[in-house]
């Protein structure tokens, strides 16, 4: 199981992919690393749109968010991203592999990193009108990033 060549997606996906618009920016939010890593303390950002029990499943196109408590076993994870386009079978096997967790818990105990947040973030990935989560619920999570004091967001995009 591994990416499919363009050729091998149904028509439509083929059709969205080749004609999407996407947008552009002549700017980065890429900020250099100004103290070492093994005395950052860091959050995971996910956009394989996991949840927990009791927290609303994403819809599709959904910008909101959910918060991720650290302490969580990641087997406790709800896949609920929503993308004809996406296959959760990987991630419904190994959370880790799209919300590093356990990893991160492994870097953490080798002092590979200062700590871990005590909070980390899941949105839905697959999003084609991202406007609210660019202007509303991005910012926001990252005012709560830097409120925490986090040095690095870790962001694996699905």
């Amino acid at each position: 199981m591994g990416l499919p060549f363009l050729h091998e997606l149904n028509p439509l996906i083929r059709f969205f992919m080749r004609y999407y618009r996407t947008k552009r920016y002549k700017t980065s939010p890429h900020t250099p690393l100004r103290i070492p890593l093994n005395e950052c303390k860091v959050a995971l950002i996910t956009t394989a749109g996991f949840f927990l029990d009791g927290q609303d499943p994403f819809e599709k196109n959904d910008c909101t968010y959910r918060e991720i408590p650290n302490s969580i076993e990641t087997q406790e994870l709800m896949g609920g991203h929503k993308s004809s386009a996406y296959d959760e079978r990987g991630i419904e096997t190994d959370p880790n592999l799209a919300f590093p967790l356990d990893r991160c818990r492994e870097l953490e105990a080798e002092d590979k990193i200062g700590s871990l947040n005590r909070r980390h973030f899941s949105f839905m990935g697959s999003i084609t009108k991202p406007k609210p989560l660019i202007e509303r619920t991005a910012p926001e999570v990252a005012q709560m990033l830097k409120s925490d004091d986090v040095d690095v967001a870790f962001l694996t995009p699905v």
